[in-house]
């Protein structure tokens, strides 16, 4: 799931048009449309926003938010698997190491 169809999916659920959400985050209604359909990034900061609109925990879109921006800069990439993967190893070694 990305970020973008994880809002879309929440305002579809609340009843929300995309008018409506683009109000309350501040950002145009075209804008929120590419949003949800993954052709623009949103800014980490508007997750604090969808976790009060939705109710939602921030550390679940934070998570979801950071997952569709690795992807994206690595989803073309020939070796972008395994250098996610070498990724993940030196988060292991750093967090061991203090």
């Amino acid at each position: 799931m990305t970020i973008g169809s994880k809002i879309k999916d929440l305002r579809e659920q609340s009843g929300m048009r995309q008018r409506e959400l683009a109000a309350k985050l501040e950002i145009s209604e075209a804008y929120l449309s590419k949003v949800e359909n993954n052709q623009k990034p949103l800014k980490r900061e508007d997750l604090t926003k969808l976790s009060q609109i939705f109710k939602t925990k921030l550390i679940e879109l934070d998570k979801i938010w950071l997952a569709s921006k690795l992807y994206e800069s690595i989803k073309d990439e020939a070796h972008g698997l395994d250098a996610l993967k070498l990724a993940e190893e030196q988060i292991k070694y750093d967090r061991q190491s203090k």
